[in-house]
């Protein structure tokens, strides 16, 4: 079986891995499946530690794949489109991260605000230090990202979706708790479910043998195109609908009790 496992509020509780996590995936791995990471952060923003326990990774919502170290996708915005958004933004003094799969930049004056929040919303100082260490300051030259994280803005984002350019569209932030004023804006041709579908189309896979596992909006085309969905149960209503499983979060280690059911801790799968 394929595992694609999202991680902010399913993999890690405010981007802290349980140990009952990282151990439960060990033993899926061990017992002959394959673990992909399969989140919105870019591959810079996820710790290496947590890079050194799966098998590969869908970053970007679905931008980025990488398979055995092996880079099969990386999807970026159009320089035209990237330049028509971030004047909006700017124009709305958004506080935003542009994400690429080697480093996350920020206009320069504001990555203290930036930082300020995020060591407020991630628990714990590593956290924090992890999601900002790969921050850097803009420059002159243009930036080739694939995804935009907002954490702050003037006005709620959802006034700025009608002055956007068309190619893209808008998500809810993964850290509710900031609110309307803060999302993630990324191309609409580009979802985690296509992302999984290029993991699958490299290993001669179906996506009947993929089981995923997902907390938020920008999970809902991976769990409707898997064989197995799991969600979370604090997820919106139109994701926990379609899952399978319904498990708690990360504070609880969900994903023990959902591969234990699914039966990927050992080597036949009910």
């Amino acid at each position: 079986m394929l595992v694609f496992l999202d991680y902010d509020g399913t993999f890690a509780d405010h981007g802290m891995v349980p140990e009952a996590h990282r151990q439960v995936v060990r033993q899926v791995r061990a017992a002959g499946h394959q673990v992909i990471l399969c989140t919105g952060r870019c591959r810079a923003s996820v710790p290496t530690a947590v890079l050194d326990i799966v098998d590969g990774l869908v970053g970007s919502a679905g931008g980025y794949v990488e398979f055995g170290g092996e880079v099969l996708a990386d999807v970026r915005f159009p320089e035209p489109t990237a330049r028509d958004l971030l004047r909006v933004l700017d124009d709305a003094e958004v506080l935003y991260l542009l994400e690429a799969p080697d480093a996350v930049h920020a206009r320069a004056d504001t990555i203290p605000p930036l930082v300020e929040i995020l060591a407020r919303t991630l628990a714990g100082p590593e956290a924090a230090r992890e999601m900002t260490a790969a921050i850097q300051p803009l420059d002159e030259r243009p930036v080739r990202f694939a995804k935009v994280s907002c954490f702050g803005a003037a006005r709620p984002l959802t006034d700025l979706i009608g002055l956007a350019p068309a190619e893209v569209a808008l998500l809810p932030s993964s850290l509710p708790m900031l609110g309307a004023w803060a999302g993630e804006w990324y191309l609409r041709s580009v979802t985690k479910a296509e992302g999984i579908r290029t993991v699958c189309q490299r290993l001669g896979v179906g996506v009947d043998q993929v089981v995923a596992v997902g907390d938020g909006h920008n999970d809902l085309e991976m769990l409707h195109l898997a064989g197995t969905a799991v969600a979370v149960a604090s997820g919106p209503p139109e994701l926990v609908a379609l899952a399978d499983l319904v498990i708690p979060g990360p504070e609880q280690a969900g994903l023990v009790r959902a591969f234990t059911e699914l039966g990927l801790t050992r080597s036949t799968v009910r």
